[in-house]
């Protein structure tokens, strides 16, 4: 069984701190190999009945991401309308994703019906399998801030129209869109707390005991 000391213990906490949701990216171009290998951790993920039913796209047509990015821009235009006043004002100044300038876009998918796991799990909570995609998700993120990379999460879109524009089977359902790419500053404190959007809330306040 292997075992972890306390010194990778901390860099583990420390790891935690900084997995940011990045937004503003640099251009550079991401290694193959780096990228490769990030997606290689993601596949040490957990999944209900070992059914694994996360699918990673890449998306580089220039054409396809103009359309992500009108999805967005419809969204986010629309998700500013239902703050007032103050709160308008403050969400329209936000910077909520990076898609225009990061140089790797991820569309990640659940296959809802993989017959990988023959079922195992999730006969009584079938979203378990969404569930499980997250899970993917955590682990690119963890592994992409381990070797130096910002991941953005990007979820003001139309989940349709993406489906729609990566040319996907019907029975995939939009999870995630990560924008990935090296940042441009490094900051241990998440963005919305940085500008006053949302404090981070106590461990305590979402512990309840029975």
């Amino acid at each position: 069984m292997a075992s972890f000391d306390a010194d990778f213990r901390e860099t583990l906490t420390t790891l935690f701190a900084w997995r940011r949701d990045v937004r503003r990216f640099r251009t550079d171009p991401v290694d193959e190999t780096l990228l490769q290998r990030c997606l290689d951790l993601a596949a040490f993920s957990p999944s209900v009945g070992n059914s694994q039913p996360w699918r990673f796209v890449r998306v580089s047509d220039a054409d396809r991401r103009a359309a992500v990015i009108a999805s967005f821009e419809r969204c986010n235009a629309a998700a500013a309308e239902a703050y007032q006043a103050e709160q308008r004002e403050a969400y329209v100044r936000l910077k909520l994703a990076g898609l225009r300038e990061a140089p790797v876009h991820l569309a990640v998918f659940c296959d809802e019906a993989t017959v990988t796991g023959h079922g195992l799990g999730r006969a009584t909570m079938p979203e378990m399998l969404r569930y499980s995609v997250v899970t993917a998700v955590q682990t690119f993120w963890l592994a992409a801030r381990a070797h130096g990379l910002g991941v953005g999460w990007v979820s003001i879109l139309e989940p349709g129209a993406v489906c729609k524009t990566l040319d996907v089977p019907c029975a995939w359902s939009l999870v995630a869109y990560l924008c990935v790419g090296f940042p441009v500053e490094e900051h241990e404190d998440p963005e919305l707390v940085r500008h006053g959007w949302q404090q981070r809330l106590a461990s305590g306040m979402t512990l309840i005991e029975r």
